[in-house]
């Protein structure tokens, strides 16, 4: 095994740690310039979680030399297998860095020119005898990149950091918008605190109004061009088709034959004992998968393989590869499978391997009486308040609203659509949200008019309400919860209008289960043994007997609950135990059959995502914002979606344009057509800003009500100051 003496220290507490590469030899670059990186240059990065378990990544700078790439890739794989193949491996390439690389770096990453060839070195000074421009591109991915002194370098659209040592000045073009100015303040005060250790002030000008200063080293302001656009995020359709091959070397040199030509895979398609790629060439990355049980050479030679599959395929050079142990695997490399479980998210005896930004998702039990004391369980559980506010339901007929009868309150028919309207009170406030429920068998029409009456209801209560789709079946928590001591009881077909009802099959069977928030709901599906489920409480209703079915795994509540279905049904039930079913039972349900009968898997807490979206362009395209995100992500001139894996947020910013505005539910949509796991029918709900409910605030760390209020510009001085 190579060793180096950096190796050493390497993982061996939590953080970041970063190396240039010099000559085959690493050197380590100091934390207080963690960020800084040379255009001429490559470099190796390791990330240690607490769990321990390690994230490496080599970066290469765009004038690096072939030598630096080739001597790159060898001292990764050389600190990989230090760490006895554990870590994941990720090549990041100037400009085109992955989200995970950026999320180490919140407040931006710096390019600067020259590098170890031409004496540059990463030494830590007290000298402010410094003079460079950086122009600050992206809103969310921040990226600065050192240029010319000269105005021949600057726009009216951009934001620039003019670093005079003592003085650092955050120059703002006419054209640049709030979110860019606030994004180049946090590089600012990083340059300072870090780089010049506090010892320097900063500045914030506007184009025209310039200090002596900088009219000193610069001249005086020439007219300057227009900004240019640099929207480069990616177009989702195309970039999320991947396929998946096998490698194998049993001919004695590596080949890789084709599994899948295209997503969404299944999990169990990946044997543990092979080693894989998942071809995401489109979106440029290569994604390679290391079995546990895989043989040594396979798993050692996965880097190089990857680097003859992009040359075989044609693609381009700085294609990003990604390379990983089974249980280790990326949410980027999860989302192009059908439903992925993580087992039990192990890497071996007893270590846990939580990864990422949000190692710290820890599954909270659910406690109503903690609703508004905490905020994560509350998102967690998808909860804005207990449900004890009030209901008002209406059926879609025609073009049409039609109150409810309120006894019938909490019984969903599969030909109809409704809306459910809750309001409730936060600190004296009325807030509302607006449940529209789409049956999978409501007409055309009907859905169409459900949007339109969704879209009328808000505005006549100020377009303030959270409005959130609901696809029969896949009822969030908190809709579940607001009939109060009764279960949401959804019907197959038919339809509660007093002249449609459509005649229910003679042999009827319905699923009774209580949700992670104590919520129950009684949902009627196919009359066959492959429904039942060990987990959970069965009414099967026929016009000459009624069971309750009782499955190991149920609880009093889902007992209860199945004695009023049976109720609605017209009787009360004989009570089966599983296991001890007369034959009579398994007649009705045409013949016994294999159901699922292991233990519920614990949900996981997936790591939350948070995208900037648009379809200005009429293609969607998304930004994922890297690293923790917090209540300053949320850009107030864009729509913004939180993808919660069982929940879509569609967040719409003040100053979103109104395209994007009144096209925030079809951008959802968009976004969830585009899934490459093939997720559907998941609850979109829509918020404004200024409106939002607990169970989106809890997925961010230390919400502030009352910031929507505060002056940006006057803020942002706050921040400087405060520093």
């Amino acid at each position: 095994m190579a060793y180096h003496k950096e190796f050493e220290t390497a993982g061996k507490k939590p953080g970041l740690q970063v190396w240039r590469v010099e000559k085959m030899d690493l050197k380590p670059v100091p934390t207080e310039l963690h960020g800084n990186f040379y255009t001429g240059d490559a470099y190796i990065l390791l990330y240690t979680t607490s769990a321990p378990s390690y994230n490496i990544h080599s970066w290469i700078g765009e004038a690096a030399s072939t030598d630096e790439r080739g001597a790159a890739a060898i001292l990764m794989m050389q600190l990989d297998d230090f760490l006895g193949g554990a870590p994941r491996q990720y090549t990041e390439f100037q400009s085109q860095e992955s989200v995970t690389f950026l999320g180490y770096f919140k407040s931006g990453i710096k390019y600067k020119k020259g590098g170890v060839a031409s004496g540059f070195h990463h030494v830590v000074t007290n000298d402010t005898n410094v003079q460079r421009l950086l122009h600050v591109k992206g809103r969310h991915n921040i990226r600065a990149m050192e240029v010319d002194m000269t105005w021949a370098s600057f726009n009216k659209g951009d934001c620039f950091i003019i670093d005079l040592g003592k003085n650092i000045y955050h120059w703002s073009g006419s054209e640049s918008n709030k979110f860019e100015r606030l994004k180049t303040t946090e590089l600012a005060i990083d340059i300072r605190n870090n780089e010049r250790k506090g010892r320097a002030e900063i500045e914030m000008i506007e184009e025209g109004s310039e200090p002596e200063a900088v009219i000193k080293v610069l001249g005086p302001l020439p007219n300057l061009p227009s900004g240019s656009s640099d929207d480069v995020s990616a177009d989702k359709k195309n970039k999320n088709q991947a396929s998946l091959y096998l490698i194998s070397d049993a001919t004695g040199s590596m080949t890789t034959t084709m599994v899948a030509d295209k997503n969404p895979f299944k999990q169990d398609m990946l044997s543990q004992s092979e080693c894989y790629i998942l071809d995401n060439g489109g979106d440029n990355k290569i994604f390679i998968w290391k079995g546990r049980n895989a043989n040594a050479e396979e798993r050692k030679a996965a880097f190089t393989v990857a680097n003859k599959f992009i040359k075989d395929k044609n693609y381009p050079q700085n294609t990003q590869v990604q390379v990983m142990p089974a249980g280790g695997e990326t949410t980027l490399f999860k989302q192009f499978f059908f439903n992925w479980l993580d087992k039990d998210e192990t890497t071996g005896p007893s270590k846990a391997y939580t990864i990422g930004r949000i190692a710290q998702v820890e599954q909270i039990p659910f406690d109503s009486s903690k609703l508004h004391s905490n905020n994560i369980m509350a998102a967690q559980h998808g909860m804005v308040d207990d449900g004890s506010g009030k209901v008002k339901i209406w059926r879609v007929e025609g073009g049409d609203k039609v109150p409810v009868k309120p006894s019938t309150y909490g019984q969903f028919f599969g030909g109809d659509c409704y809306l459910v309207l809750y309001s409730y009170s936060v600190g004296g406030r009325e807030k509302h949200i607006i449940y529209t429920w789409q049956g999978q068998k409501c007409t055309k029409d009907e859905l169409a008019a459900s949007a339109f009456l969704t879209v009328n209801l808000d505005d006549s209560m100020g377009g303030v309400a959270t409005q959130v789709r609901v696809t029969q079946g896949q009822e969030p928590p908190h809709l579940v919860s607001v009939f109060k001591d009764k279960p949401l009881v959804i019907y197959l077909g038919g339809t509660s209008r007093e002249s449609g009802e459509s005649k229910p099959g003679s042999t009827r069977l319905f699923h009774i289960r209580q949700s992670s928030n104590k919520a129950i709901r009684a949902v009627e599906v196919e009359p066959t043994a492959s429904s039942l489920n060990t987990n959970d409480v069965f009414v099967l209703k026929s016009p000459e007997s009624l069971f309750l079915w009782k499955g190991k795994g149920a609880t009093p509540e889902e007992m209860a609950a199945a004695e009023y279905v049976a109720g609605l049904l017209g009787g009360t039930g004989t009570v089966v135990e599983e296991a001890k079913e007369p034959a009579g039972f398994w007649q009705l349900l045409g013949g016994k059959k294999d159901y699922q009968t292991s233990k519920t898997l614990q949900r996981m807490v997936r790591p939350p995502r948070l995208f900037s979206c648009s379809n200005k362009t009429g293609r969607l395209t998304a930004e994922e914002v890297p690293g923790e995100f917090t209540q300053m992500d949320l850009a107030t001139d864009d729509v913004m979606i939180l993808d919660t894996w069982d929940q879509i947020f569609v967040w719409v910013g003040k100053d979103a344009n109104e395209v994007e505005k009144t096209g925030s539910v079809k951008i959802a949509q968009d976004y969830v057509n585009s899934d490459p796991s093939g997720r559907f029918g998941i609850p979109i709900s829509t918020i404004k800003q200024g409106e939002e409910p607990l169970s989106f605030t809890g997925w961010f760390h230390a919400w502030d009500p009352k910031m929507w209020n505060k002056d940006l510009m006057q803020w942002m001085q706050t921040r400087i100051k405060k520093h």
